[in-house]
């Protein structure tokens, strides 16, 4: 447990969903039920209502995951969602396609998923278990190849407890660099890649500057660079397509949970903790802080096909820039906040949210256009 709150400890929304889960595990594992990682995910008509963290897009289709296994997937921009069929009954904690069709998921006790219809149904590709094995294969391997490294004595050793430990540790992001190469990442320096659309997955720990084994929060791409941000601070760059990645110093030091590539001009966005948001010109040499008017969480953030850029807060709060990440001013929203997670544009281009209380969706589009074009006269 005390591994699941060092987890959780930055982002109190998800403190009692950890705690939750463990005593829902414990209380399975007493009785004899049949484990979450091997219990298909139950189908239940109030799905969208549960505590999602993850929202994405493939193609027109907009899908979103969370708590107890859920995956569900919308094809009328968000009007209306169906349950996809997933294997297991974990948390998950975040979802990418490749493809419209290819698309992979993580999440707690080292989840990966993979689906080829869209995200109507999943295959279990790659769980705790097996992930640390992995590990303990590959340290001992190099071990036995430099007997006289200490560093990588040290790795075997480290890869055994993974082993102890059991499946107890999540996958958090996820970056697929094709339909068949890409990387995920997690909690404890945690990163395998595949080369066979995950058919086969390899321990990445050795590529990775990160000495005291931080947790690795996001991993996103930028022109020929790659990204990852993490706790205390951890902001990590490669140069050659993520053989290697190399620590870099920011301005702060708590934990970042997300990255943002601006795409309409090469912009870089880091986010954390109270509010923290930095913006880089220059692929993450340099620095400057972003006053956001928020001394909540950031969780997530996105670039809009007009150009505009996204926040979500801890609190429920939705911040928008018109300037290209320059400034950001709060969106008047609805009804009363609550935590959100993750945002994604629709095809209309609305917004939908999901937190807590499962997914929303925010008519802003008109709101958005007309605020831009006043903008854009000013």
């Amino acid at each position: 447990m005390k591994k699941y709150l060092h987890l959780c400890n930055n982002n109190s929304a998800l403190i009692g969903l950890a705690m939750l889960i463990l005593t829902t595990a414990n209380v399975f594992a007493q009785k004899g039920v049949q484990p979450l990682l091997d219990r298909p995910a139950l189908m239940s008509e109030i799905a969208k209502n549960a505590t999602l963290l993850c929202v994405t897009r493939a193609g027109h289709r907009i899908l979103a995951a969370g708590e107890r296994g859920i995956i569900m997937f919308s094809d009328d921009d968000g009007q209306s969602w169906t349950q996809a069929e997933v294997p297991v009954s974990v948390t998950l904690t975040n979802i990418r396609f490749a493809t419209p069709k290819k698309g992979w998921a993580v999440g707690h006790y080292g989840v990966v998923l993979k689906s080829e219809n869209g995200g109507e149904s999943w295959v279990l590709q790659l769980d705790g278990r097996r992930a640390a094995t992995l590990m303990l294969e590959a340290a001992k391997s190099k071990a036995n190849a430099f007997p006289d490294d200490i560093r990588a004595q040290r790795a075997v050793a480290n890869a055994e407890l993974f082993v102890q430990d059991g499946p107890d540790k999540p996958f958090l992001d996820i970056h697929m660099i094709d339909a068949r190469n890409g990387f995920i990442v997690g909690a404890y320096n945690m990163i395998f890649y595949t080369e066979d659309a995950g058919t086969s997955w390899q321990p990445w720990l050795d590529h990775v500057e990160n000495p005291e084994g931080l947790h690795l929060y996001s991993i996103r791409p930028m022109d020929r660079y790659l990204f990852m941000a993490g706790e205390r601070g951890l902001f990590l760059r490669s140069e050659d397509q993520g053989q290697s990645f190399h620590m870099m110093p920011t301005p702060y030091d708590g934990t970042y949970f997300g990255l943002l590539a601006v795409a309409t001009n090469e912009r870089l966005l880091i986010f954390g903790l109270k509010g923290n948001v930095y913006r880089s010109d220059d692929y993450g040499d340099t620095w400057q802080k972003i006053e956001v008017g928020v001394s909540m969480t950031v969780t997530a953030a996105a670039e809009l096909k007009n150009g505009m850029c996204v926040l979500t807060t801890q609190y429920g709060e939705v911040l928008i820039s018109r300037d290209q990440a320059n400034t950001f001013s709060k969106l008047s929203l609805e009804g009363e906040p609550f935590p959100l997670m993750d945002v994604v544009e629709t095809f209309n281009g609305n917004l939908i949210v999901v937190g807590t209380r499962g997914v929303k969706m925010i008519p802003v589009s008109s709101k958005l256009a007309s605020a831009n074009k006043k903008y854009a006269g000013e």
